[in-house]
């Protein structure tokens, strides 16, 4: 059985609109993604206060043996 060069470009965009419309109804399945919840706030004053004082003294010590 011969095709004519119409029945296969025929055959061609069913078989392309067909895997199209497949897709797009996967598509529509899909749920979008939520909101994003809101992040933790985690308290800073303890710790970098701690850290920031023993910076300054490291810088201070220093500072203080250079110039002997």
């Amino acid at each position: 059985m011969k095709y004519s060069a119409l029945t296969k470009l025929l055959r061609l965009l069913f078989s392309i609109l067909l895997l199209l419309i497949v897709i797009s109804i996967q598509s529509g399945y899909a749920q979008p993604p939520g909101m994003p919840q809101a992040p933790s706030q985690a308290p800073i004053d303890g710790g970098l206060g701690i850290i920031a004082a023993g910076g300054a003294a490291y810088a201070l010590r220093k500072l203080r043996s250079k110039k002997k």
